[in-house]
């Protein structure tokens, strides 16, 4: 079959053949995700892969008896940039015939990124103000939407993009916050409102410390990602009476992972979530992958 091979660690995947995978647990790949985390993977930064191994880490897939499922992490030397790949049956979900296959996977590894801390950790209710730092990517499009629909009071997204941060209003978001400039700090401060109750923090790094010290005494913060940075100077009183966590989706419970993915689906349904993406053959993967290193503000999809 055809497929997007890592074979080199740090270096892009080259389309090629690769073996078929065997078993009842095979199906066919139509679209695959491009997330961040393929891309860390295959540069050894979360641990030296294997190699030669098929990238990706999830994707739509139709299975023997034409169930079209959401399927992630298969199990390696398989991935989802591939013709077929193996998958493990506890976390293949059968998608409805509502959501297309785009909005099915763009609701996976970034629509929980964003779904289950706001539900599972923070706990967003009514009335609450929500930060997004990291608000102009996938992630945080999604987060702006999520925090609406959860009755957040008040929405405010930040990132370094301004044209990025433009679209974040028409999602839901009350205002924006530019980083990068002379004082990130007093900037979030000033469209704080008094402070933040949750912060989803999809950067690190100063960012990070910035949004610290623009919250509530008892605000949660949850950290995602940490794309500005993996070791910040943290202040030590800033952190007194906030609760701080680091949020993986793969450290959630199968059953959890299984609800929220069916109450993305639910939403994006009824219309109440969507996100912007766009397509690639898989015979233009590396262009895709250069793509997902340059920060696109759209879900990538690989089209097998």
């Amino acid at each position: 079959m055809r497929a997007a091979v890592l074979e080199t660690i740090g270096q892009p995947p080259r389309v090629t053949d690769f073996a078929d995978p065997t078993g009842d647990d095979v199906v066919r790949v139509t679209l695959a995700g491009c997330n961040p985390v393929d891309l860390a993977l295959a540069s050894g930064e979360m641990g030296r892969p294997e190699v030669p191994k098929v990238v990706g880490k999830e994707g739509i897939g139709v299975t023997a008896g034409g169930a079209r499922v959401y399927f992630d992490s298969p199990p390696a030397p398989f991935g989802s940039w591939a013709e077929r790949t193996r998958i493990y049956p506890e976390k293949a979900y059968p998608v409805p015939d509502a959501v297309d296959d785009d909005t099915a996977v763009a609701l996976g590894i970034a629509g929980l990124a964003a779904w289950l801390p706001l539900t599972r950790h923070a706990d967003v209710s009514a009335g609450q103000s929500v930060l997004v730092l990291g608000a102009t990517g996938v992630v945080g499009a999604i987060a702006i939407q999520a925090a609406q629909i959860l009755g957040a009071g008040y929405i405010v997204g930040a990132g370094r993009d301004p044209e990025a941060l433009e679209k974040i209003l028409d999602l839901g978001a009350d205002a924006t916050v530019q980083l990068g400039g002379d004082d990130d700090v007093a900037a979030l401060q000033a469209e704080a409102d008094g402070g933040f109750d949750v912060v989803l923090d999809l950067v690190y790094g100063d960012p990070f410390v910035a949004a610290l010290q623009a919250t509530t005494v008892d605000a949660t913060l949850i950290t995602v990602g940490q794309g500005a940075g993996g070791a910040p100077a943290v202040p030590f009183h800033a952190l007194m009476g906030r609760s701080h966590v680091g949020h993986l989706n793969d450290l959630m419970p199968a059953r959890i992972l299984r609800e929220a993915y069916y109450e993305l689906m639910n939403l994006a349904a009824d219309g109440r979530i969507q996100v912007e993406t766009t397509r690639y053959r898989l015979a233009d993967a590396e262009a895709a992958w250069r793509a997902q290193a340059d920060g696109p503000h759209v879900k990538i999809g690989i089209e097998i």
